[in-house]
C-alpha cells in the first residue's frame, strides 16, 4: 500500500439506500434527488451498494446501474465508495473493474460468506483476486460478521497489507471496541479505519475512528454532527447527550424491523426510497405509524 493510493476518508459518510418501485424495481430516476437530499445533510461521502443498499438483492446489472447513477449524482462532491463484495468472486471482480472504469474513488469488498470462510490466508487470497480487477483503486475490507459470520482477526489482516497493495482501510462494523482501538493504532494510523454502528458513534470516536458509515446518516447527519463536535470540543457530557438522543432513534427503528423499518424512517425523515425488496416486506399500516410517531416524538 503506498500513501498516495489511500484515500482519508473523515467524517460522516452515508451508506445509500437503493429506490425501488412499488414492484420492486430499482428506480434510478429517483437517485439524483436523493444524492441532493443526503449531501444537503453535509455528509462527508457516500458509501454505495451495501447492506443498506441492499445488494444482496440485486442482480450484477442493478448493482452497476446504481453505482453508476450514484456517481453522476454525486459529481464528485465528495468520495463515493462503491461495494463489490459478492459470494462469487468472478461476479465481484466483474463490479471491482466496472467501479474503477466509473472512477470511484475507492471499492469495499464484504467477504464470500454462504460457504465457511474461517482462514485469514483464505480471505486475504479472495481479497487479492478481486483488487486485481480494480488495481488502481483503493479497497476497504467490510468487516461485519453479525451479518456474515466471517469473524477472522482484522489486526492479522492488517499484518497482511503488505501482500493486498491497494488495501486502504476497514469499515469496521462490529461492537468489538478493543480490535477497533488496536486497528485504528496499528502502525500509527497507517490504515483508514471506518466504523460502522451509528448508534455506537461516540464510542467509536473514542477508539480513535477516522470516521463512521451508516444508513442513519441519510437522514440524521446533522444530529450526529453535533455528536462529533461536541466530543471534539471537548464536552463529553454534551456528547452524550447528543447520542443517546441518536441511539434512542435507531432503536426505536429496529424496534418496529430491520432493513424495512430504516428504510420507511428515510421516507419520514428524509426523502422516500420507495419499499424494500424481498425477502424483506414492507412495514404494515400499524408499525408505520408507531415508527412515524416514535421517531418524532421528541427523547
Amino acid at each position: 500500500m503506498t500513501e498516495t493510493a489511500t484515500p482519508l476518508l473523515t467524517g460522516l459518510v452515508a451508506a445509500t439506500f437503493t429506490p425501488m418501485k412499488s414492484d420492486g424495481a430499482i428506480d434510478l430516476q429517483r437517485i439524483a434527488n436523493v444524492c441532493d437530499f443526503v449531501l444537503g445533510q453535509g455528509v462527508d461521502g457516500l458509501f454505495v451498494c451495501g447492506s443498506t443498499g441492499e445488494s444482496p438483492s440485486l442482480t450484477i446489472d442493478e448493482r452497476t446501474a446504481v453505482a453508476e447513477t450514484y456517481i453522476e449524482a454525486a459529481a464528485k462532491r465528495v468520495p463515493v465508495v462503491v461495494h463489490v463484495g459478492h459470494n462469487s468472486l468472478s461476479d465481484a471482480r466483474t463490479l471491482a473493474a466496472h467501479a474503477q472504469q466509473l472512477g470511484a474513488d475507492a471499492i469495499a469488498v464484504v467477504p464470500p460468506s454462504y460457504f465457511p470462510l474461517s482462514s485469514i490466508d483464505v480471505l486475504v487470497e479472495c481479497l487479492h483476486h478481486i483488487a486485481e480487477a480494480a488495481p488502481e483503486t483503493p479497497l476497504y475490507y467490510y468487516h461485519i460478521p453479525p451479518i456474515t459470520g466471517v469473524d477472522l482477526s482484522m489486526i492479522e489482516l492488517l499484518e497482511r497489507g503488505e501482500s493486498l497493495p491497494t488495501l486502504a482501510g476497514i469499515k469496521f462494523s462490529a461492537p468489538q471496541f478493543d480490535e477497533l482501538a488496536a486497528c485504528v493504532g496499528y502502525g500509527s494510523g497507517r490504515y483508514n479505519i471506518l466504523f460502522g454502528c451509528d448508534e455506537l458513534l461516540l464510542t467509536g470516536l473514542q477508539a480513535g475512528i477516522d470516521g463512521a458509515v451508516g444508513s442513519t446518516y441519510n437522514f440524521m447527519a446533522p444530529h450526529y454532527r453535533r455528536v462529533i463536535d461536541a466530543y471534539q470540543a471537548g464536552k463529553m457530557d454534551e456528547a452524550k447527550q447528543h447520542q443517546a438522543v441518536a441511539t434512542a432513534r435507531v432503536e426505536e427503528i429496529l424496534r418496529h424491523g430491520g432493513h424495512n423499518a430504516i428504510k420507511a424512517a428515510m421516507g419520514f425523515l428524509g426523502l422516500d426510497c420507495g419499499p424494500p425488496r424481498l425477502p424483506w416486506k414492507p412495514l404494515s399500516d400499524e408499525a408505520r405509524s408507531g415508527l412515524k410517531q416514535g421517531l418524532t416524538d421528541e427523547h
